[in-house]
């Protein structure tokens, strides 16, 4: 653990979920597994993050508990139905019992795919439980499995959500696949497991959380609880996602950054819009970091939302101290975006033009347009995607 002093509370909330928030508090990991009636749990976990010693500490924690060290970190960045077969192959053949979700968006949203899946008949596919109507209730929710999370970036807050996203491999395109079922019965949030991020990814997420405050505030439903999160959770990334990316061992900047997270998370209930319908596609099809690909399009996205939030982004600039309303708000992300060493534009990405009219059709199926203040359609999508180019 770091050796920065630091202030950082110890709390345990019920909102969404049971989250246990506070630094060291991986250490309670075992004990939380049992209180749900886990005696075999799978810990799901990327590739990368499989090696280090966070990930190293947590599995003895489970292992001096008698649980063993059992470990699938077959997890692409963007998860495919590929990655989420060789996890249930790897749950059925140890006869585990439930999953804790160790990592950042990918893991988390594969493990709850594994849970979701590893049980169910074998005629049900995935893909028909998208979050559309009530498909959901195709599945037989007393066959999902337990799930912990376990979150080690502070972005895509998958750890207070009941869905997960999984590309679908042959289309290229991401699909939100949700059961109620799938709300992590604990969520850890230790601070301290952030730490070691590269700072390119401290960057990504956290402007992944920028982006699911901002669009949840700029979205035109009605959700008062949501808007109040969103605004606070933007309040939260302006002032500590520079503190965290200059000072990674800063563990009060950290712990407020995981909060934002969360509240992205919460938030987004109210709806999601361009910057995602935009940012989907082009991860799915180019393997981009989500979050990155999410600051990459924001600014662009502000300007095409406009007519529509000015009023209501003036509003969020007073609150955050932002002087010049809608404009003074856009410099700050601008400025913020420079600081973290985002790419300015799609093709800085590796984006090419012959393929915008593909992402065009992508983006306008991805179901968080339909949440964006000002009706999307292929004309202005595609004029939207020029100007992220």
């Amino acid at each position: 653990m770091p050796a920065a002093i630091h202030n950082v509370p110890t709390r345990n909330w019920s909102y969404p979920t049971a989250i246990k928030f506070g630094v060291g508090r991986i250490a309670e990991l075992a004990d939380h597994a049992k209180n749900i009636g886990l005696k075999r749990p799978l810990l799901v976990t990327d590739k990368a993050l499989a090696a280090l010693p966070i990930t190293a500490a947590a599995l003895d924690v489970l292992d001096r508990a008698g649980m063993g060290r059992a470990v699938f970190s077959e997890v692409d960045p963007n998860p495919n139905e590929a990655n989420m077969t060789a996890g249930i192959a790897v749950y059925l053949a140890g006869g585990h019992d439930g999953v804790i979700c160790f990592g950042g968006g990918s893991a988390l949203d594969l493990g709850k795919m594994i849970a979701l899946m590893a049980h169910q008949k074998p005629t049900l596919s995935v893909w028909e439980l998208e979050d559309i109507d009530d498909w959901y209730t195709r599945a037989d929710a007393s066959k999902i499995a337990p799930v912990i999370a376990v979150p080690t970036t502070a972005g895509t807050g998958s750890e207070v959500g009941r869905a997960g996203v999984l590309t679908n491999s042959a289309t290229h395109k991401k699909k939100i696949i949700f059961h109620p079922r799938l709300m992590p019965a604990v969520t850890i949030c230790d601070p301290a497991l952030t730490v070691g991020m590269p700072k390119f990814i401290t960057a990504g997420t956290g402007m992944d959380a920028l982006a699911h405050c901002l669009e949840a505030y700029c979205s035109p439903f009605y959700h008062p609880m949501s808007q109040g999160i969103a605004l606070e959770g933007m309040r939260l990334v302006f002032e500590n996602l520079p503190r965290v990316y200059g000072t990674p061992d800063d563990l009060d900047a950290r712990a407020h950054m995981m909060s934002a997270a969360a509240m992205g998370a919460v938030a987004f209930q109210k709806g999601l819009g361009a910057i995602h319908s935009l940012s989907h596609p082009v991860g799915a099809v180019y393997g981009t970091h989500h979050g990155t690909t999410n600051a990459v399009v924001m600014p662009m996205v502000l300007d095409f939302n406009r007519p529509a939030i000015e009023p209501r982004i003036e509003a969020a600039a007073a609150y955050l101290g932002i002087r010049g309303g809608f404009a003074g708000f856009h410099e700050r992300i601008m400025q913020l975006r420079a600081m973290l060493a985002i790419p300015a534009t799609l093709s800085g990405m590796g984006v090419q033009y012959g393929d915008l009219d593909m992402l065009t059709d992508m983006a306008l199926e991805d179901p968080s347009c339909g949440g964006n203040p000002i009706e999307m359609t292929r004309e202005n999508t595609r004029a939207l995607y020029d100007a992220c180019m």
